[in-house]
């Protein structure tokens, strides 16, 4: 068996810790292991499946040890920079920032809806926004079997899809909210704790977020219908990890409820929590630390003739980052 020396750059960050974790889980056919970062952490020591490791600075020519794979989740910016020279280098990037997505060059891969899409790759391939990964694996089979007429997104994020001073900013609320205290917000404009906000990344002169344009424009990629029609409003909650999503769809054919949620059941990557007499349906806790997708509160929208609403719960950091972009891996290695 062929075995492969991969990357993980950023790998300090919220993501590229859990790819760490999750690639210690899988354990791949990897001989050789390297972790970059800034400057400002590299000489950081780490324990990688029980060895030592040093953070090394990301640098020009830190591709020239020919790397077989580079995991990438370290910002746009940096990706834009070092992403086509570790490329050039003949190595395969995964990268998980917004800045290729919608390359029509560069495929968007969500391994349970398009993995012969990745074919496509000349040395980059895209990991989809970590809101848009949930959606579109509950969305695939639907698609298939029923064909997509309009989905209007309504999502409920966790505040670990902000990174590290996102959590803080909830953390530091839920202490001071217990002492009385006032505290500095390190990540968002007002107080996650107690609050939803209704603004994920910039806005746009549109008036819809950045965020919302993600989920719209990479759905039409993903499912390969540029055309299909989609609205979205994204929020930021006073959740930890995981993030929810009302999902609200319009078929174009018609169909029967029991039918419907079979084809959920039976397709990859997906759990059905759905029996509403027990109260059981998809939470954010249960979803933590797992790699799939869940979804429930399955039911018709009565308001129109071929309409459903789904609710999509999903870890973001694994399945929505760390362990998508690994899949993708897993599928070139084979």
């Amino acid at each position: 068996m062929k075995e492969y020396k991969i990357a993980v750059v950023g790998a300090t960050g919220v993501v590229g810790e859990m790819m760490r974790r999750v690639l210690e889980e899988k354990k791949l056919p990897i001989y050789e292991y390297a972790f970059f970062a800034s400057k400002k952490s590299a000489g950081k020591k780490i324990t990688f499946m029980n060895s030592e490791y040093e953070i090394k600075e990301l640098k020009e020519d830190s591709f020239d040890e020919k790397f077989d794979f580079a995991l990438f989740s370290a910002g746009g910016e940096t990706s834009k920079k070092y992403s086509p020279i570790a490329a050039s280098k003949g190595c395969i990037v995964i990268d998980n920032s917004s800045t290729f997505r919608m390359d029509e060059n560069v495929p968007l891969i969500v391994p349970e809806v398009n993995i012969e899409d990745v074919k496509k790759h000349n040395g980059i391939i895209a990991n989809p926004n970590c809101s848009t990964i949930q959606a579109v694996v509950a969305l695939k089979p639907l698609e298939d079997k029923y064909k997509i007429k309009r989905i209007v997104y309504s999502t409920y994020q966790a505040v670990s899809g902000a990174g590290k001073h996102g959590i803080n900013d909830l953390e530091n609320g839920i202490k001071a909210y217990g002492d009385k205290k006032i505290y500095d917000l390190e990540k968002f404009k007002y107080e996650i704790f107690n609050n939803c906000l209704p603004h994920i990344d910039v806005f746009l002169d549109n008036g819809y977020t950045k965020e919302e344009e993600k989920m719209i424009n990479e759905t039409r990629k993903i499912l390969h219908r540029p055309d299909l029609k989609i609205t979205a409003t994204t929020v930021r909650v006073p959740v930890m990890n995981s993030h929810s999503e009302s999902i609200n769809i319009e078929f174009e054919n018609q169909f029967e409820d029991e039918q419907l949620v079979e084809t959920l059941k039976n397709s990859k990557g997906i759990i059905v929590k759905d029996k509403i007499k027990d109260e059981i349906y998809p939470i954010a806790t249960v979803a933590s630390g797992t790699d799939d997708v869940y979804v429930g509160r399955i039911r018709r929208d009565n308001s129109i003739e071929k309409g459903v609403n789904i609710w999509v719960v999903a870890d973001n950091i694994r399945k929505g980052a760390a362990s998508n972009a690994i899949q993708i891996m897993e599928y070139l290695m084979d």
